[in-house]
């Protein structure tokens, strides 16, 4: 038996009228988000498109500098600049071109060695430590404070094995053997193994001192120096020796110190082949050789190699004697007078007194 569909009845297969309208809309929809990513796309190739002329015209624009280049230094009978020699001189021309002026003070720059410039007029140091807040105004700066927290020293003397947080530190350390003192003092003709060493020496001469201890009013022309001078007044001893236990002041007096026990004498005279632990030892040892004499005296004319000398000097000028004898009260202006003293009275009541006279004598 064949069933006939008659017209009247409906086709449950066709699709409702709302769902219809649900679907058009998601399809309406698809398109338009399809429609965004190939704008976007688009954009982004535009944007390529863009970058890749610049490119183009940029090598062909270094093409032609470069033939420039070449093109004036080959004349007829001379030979063609090497390649190092070209490319040296391409550069320059190259710079010349690109640099721009600080408006600021004058000084020419790359454009974006200008950028790093202006921050030293503006003040700005985008770059800022998470240890311990400190910020600087270049991101190399902050990347070598950084090894203070981490202990980092990558840079190693290769004569002792000492190790740096930076390259200038070793550098300026790698003149001690190498004798080199590359900063010369322009009014008595001294020279100095470090910038900041001739910056102090200069206060010789100006006898600047703008920084006084406000407990006893002594002067300073370092800043560095009152505050180690004040620490004499708080009794703060910081650094401490772990071989003997004996304390300092500064960590660099303990690092002088510290020489005692591993017998480093990283100081080498430039005259003869004596060593010495300290600088001043080694400058000290140096005026023999040289017959340097930079001490004078303020009420005649004699001078002297050592500043100790010079200050015993002037005490006996000034008929002052600071040294006094615990045991009998008698005073002394050198320090060696008084310790040659004290041995009268050690060696008292002994029957030796004739003896300790004659030493004394």
């Amino acid at each position: 038996m064949v069933f006939v569909k008659e017209e009247n009845e409906e086709d449950s297969s066709e699709p409702e009228p709302w769902r219809i309208k649900h679907e058009e809309n998601a399809d309406l929809s698809e398109v338009k988000e399809e429609s965004k990513e190939l704008s976007k796309e688009l954009s982004e190739v535009k944007e390529e498109s863009k970058e890749l002329s610049e490119v183009k015209e940029e090598s062909e624009e270094l093409s032609e500098e470069l033939s420039e280049v070449k093109e004036e230094h080959v004349k007829p009978g001379e030979k063609p600049l090497s390649r190092s020699k070209t490319k040296n001189k391409f550069l320059k021309k190259r710079r010349a071109k690109k640099s721009t002026t600080c408006t600021q003070c004058g000084k020419s720059f790359t454009n974006n060695h200008l950028d790093v410039h202006m921050r030293v007029h503006t003040g700005e140091k985008p770059f800022s430590c998470d240890q311990c807040g400190k910020s600087f105004a270049q991101k190399i700066h902050l990347k070598v404070h950084m090894r203070i927290h981490t202990g980092e020293k990558p840079y190693v003397c290769a004569q002792c094995g000492k190790s740096f947080t930076n390259s200038s530190h070793l550098k300026s350390h790698m003149r001690i053997y190498t004798g080199k003192k590359p900063f010369t003092c322009d009014q008595c003709g001294k020279t100095f193994l470090r910038s900041s060493n001739l910056k102090e020496h200069l206060t010789v001469h100006t006898k600047e001192k703008r920084h006084s201890c406000s407990v006893c009013g002594k002067s300073f022309s370092q800043l560095q120096s009152l505050h180690a001078h004040q620490k004499i007044h708080t009794d703060v001893r910081e650094y401490v020796c772990f071989e003997c236990e004996k304390t300092f002041t500064t960590s660099k007096s303990l690092e002088q110190h510290e020489r005692i026990h591993t017998g480093e004498k990283p100081y080498k005279c430039s005259h003869c082949d004596k060593r010495f632990n300290t600088s001043s030892n080694l400058k000290r040892h140096e005026r023999i050789h040289t017959g340097e004499k930079p001490y004078k005296c303020s009420h005649c004319d004699k001078r002297f190699s050592r500043s100790e000398h010079l200050k015993a000097h002037e005490r006996i000028q000034r008929s002052e004697k600071p040294y006094t004898c615990d045991q009998c009260g008698k005073s002394f202006s050198i320090k060696s007078h008084l310790k040659r003293h004290k041995k009268i009275h050690a060696v008292e009541g002994s029957g030796l007194e004739s003896t300790a006279a004659s030493m004394y004598m």
